[in-house]
């Protein structure tokens, strides 16, 4: 699956806000935003347009995008399923893209950053109901355990990301064993429980056009 390969600190600057897509330099001065919180390009300082409309709602599906680590079809994808579903259609995205292996990883504290945790289930670190999976959009469903593979689990990467989010903590809907390096699935994640800053309302307007 294609995936974005440019320099990643731009994005959070286009959005105006960190989308902790560096991990640990994300909490440090050495973060794009605090060192430069403008816009990217030639007149990104000095052009401060108003966003009305369209503008607001294609921002918003830019940076649920850019949370997931997905591109434009793939995303597209998601949303006619979640129209499909029933249900509210926003929510039902926000869920989907949750329950993507690679945010379960990053979730539960595997990783440092969404594309650490991509990387790491794209390498075969991860076990779902005791199979290898390697596919980051793997959908988990309710019922699911989510391991560490047990030749994976003295990983340097993945011990490092274990104690350097101890603080972050787990979400609800993930009952997470610290000894096991595992967690059940134990339910879909409600909207409360996406801690995300997006309106998923205005993607579905954009997309009902």
């Amino acid at each position: 699956m294609a995936r974005y390969i440019g320099p990643v600190c731009r994005l959070c600057r286009r959005e105006g806000m960190k989308l902790f897509l560096k991990g640990e330099r994300c909490y440090t001065e050495k973060c794009g935003i605090e060192k430069r919180n403008f816009a990217p390009g030639q007149h990104g300082k000095t052009r401060k347009s108003k966003l009305v409309g369209y503008g607001v709602q294609l921002r918003e599906k830019q940076k649920v995008k850019r949370i997931y680590g997905v591109l434009e079809d793939q995303f597209r994808r998601y949303f006619e399923q979640a129209e499909r579903t029933r249900g509210i259609t926003g929510e039902t995205l926000l869920q989907l893209l949750e329950r993507r292996l690679d945010n379960v990883a990053y979730r539960l504290g595997f990783a440092t950053s969404r594309p650490q945790a991509r990387q790491l289930v794209r390498h075969g670190h991860f076990t779902v109901n005791g199979r290898k999976v390697d596919i980051p959009s793997y959908s988990v469903k309710p019922g699911d355990v989510v391991a560490i593979r047990e030749r994976s689990r003295k990983n340097a990467i993945i011990a490092h990301a274990l104690e350097e989010v101890k603080g972050r903590g787990v979400p609800e809907w993930l009952q997470f064993d610290a000894e096991a390096l595992s967690a059940k699935v134990s339910a879909v994640p409600t909207r409360e429980q996406i801690n995300l800053p997006v309106q998923e309302q205005l993607i579905v307007e954009l997309y009902s056009k």
